[in-house]
């Protein structure tokens, strides 16, 4: 009696396949295989099959067919440029702010929100209409009370700030003698260089003129900002050569020296550094 074909057996038999030429019926190729390999191999290359469909679909044949795939495109570019858009306006406006706000310190002009910091939670077109507002010797008399108690008007730089500054190539300003060395405890944060009436004052280093103005007790002052959060600061001058925006070079003349403000007995020119917001000696970088 024949034995019964069963479904396992149907899947494991295996079976010889020989491919003969027509003509000669010399065996060409052989293969073994069950049934049970043929059904592995077709699912295996089905599932190949229709993964490589599916990149294609959302690659190659979406950019060729799909009308959304260009408007999806647009669009990500679109928020991507945004995001940056956003991220380059606050920056600007941050910058624009603590210029807007180093202005103030220098000419004078600052109230008790300025000095607190918190000046970048307000618009500054309403912050100036209040400066404005206000009588200027108040608010001169003012801000020096708050700097002379003010802990950050003390050196808080450290080593590596201090080394980057080293590492900065600085002219002299002016050609003199010091009357009067760096001292914040005295309220000095610069140095006073005596010099000739009408001598010409040469910018420190490349930088753009945040601040050309008058002041009561400083007279013609003017200040750059440079590059790496440093500011220079010329006092007492006669004559302003460049205006707000303008770009200078190094050793590029910016200002004559003169006598013009309250709190000077001579022609000299009081000199300042600023350094990410904090007064530094400008004797330890600048040789005069």
């Amino acid at each position: 009696m024949k034995p019964k074909k069963t479904f396992s057996n149907w899947l494991f038999n295996r079976y010889f396949l020989i491919i003969r030429n027509e003509e000669d019926f010399a065996e060409k190729r052989s293969v073994s295989f069950t049934y049970a390999k043929v059904i592995v191999l077709g699912f295996s290359f089905l599932v190949v099959v229709m993964i490589l469909s599916f990149f294609l679909v959302e690659t190659l044949l979406a950019q060729w067919f799909d009308p959304r795939h260009a408007q999806m495109e647009a669009n990500r570019q679109l928020i991507r440029l945004t995001l940056e858009l956003d991220s380059l306006e606050s920056e600007v406006q941050k910058k624009d702010l603590f210029i807007h706000n180093f202005q103030n310190i220098v000419a004078g002009r600052i109230n008790n929100e300025g000095a607190d910091g918190d000046t970048e939670n307000n618009n500054i077109d309403e912050l100036q209409a209040k400066i404005d507002e206000m009588d200027y010797q108040a608010i001169d008399s003012q801000f020096r009370k708050q700097f002379e108690t003010n802990e950050v008007s003390l050196l808080t730089y450290n080593s590596g700030e201090r080394a980057e500054l080293q590492e900065l190539f600085l002219f002299s300003p002016i050609d003199g003698i010091i009357s009067q060395k760096y001292n914040v405890r005295n309220e000095h944060y610069g140095v006073d260089v005596v010099a000739k009436k009408n001598e010409p004052v040469k910018c420190v280093a490349d930088g753009t003129v945040i601040l050309a103005s008058w002041t009561q007790d400083s007279g013609y002052i003017i200040a750059v900002q440079h590059r790496g959060n440093l500011i220079s600061v010329y006092k007492h001058n006669d004559v302003l050569l460049e205006k707000v925006g303008n770009f200078v070079s190094a050793g590029e003349i910016i200002s004559i020296s003169g006598n013009t403000g309250e709190l000077t007995d001579g022609t000299h020119l009081h000199f300042e550094l600023w350094y990410n917001g904090n007064p530094v000696n400008p004797e330890e970088f600048v040789t005069f």
